[in-house]
């Protein structure tokens, strides 16, 4: 995937644990593991928001792109 995820470095970073963002987001647990795998083929903005919100990060600490072209028949 060309863009990566790196939510578990800044929950590690804040202190927090998965199940605790989750709570405060109103996401399922199921939700946010696909995140984190990176296997989320999209994400609402106002998800975004609030796990920007509730960890106190901006979106490009938690999604970055890789440079790379993703080709996919899915889009």
């Amino acid at each position: 995937m060309a863009i990566r995820v790196y939510l578990d470095d800044v929950l590690r970073a804040r202190g927090m644990t998965a199940r605790e963002l989750c709570a405060k987001v109103g996401i399922t647990e199921a939700n946010l593991s696909i995140l984190r795998s990176g296997k989320a083929k999209g994400i609402r903005f106002g998800t975004v928001n609030r796990i920007c919100y509730f960890l106190g990060c901006d979106v490009g600490d938690i999604l970055k792109f890789d440079g790379n072209l993703e080709e996919n028949d899915d889009e």
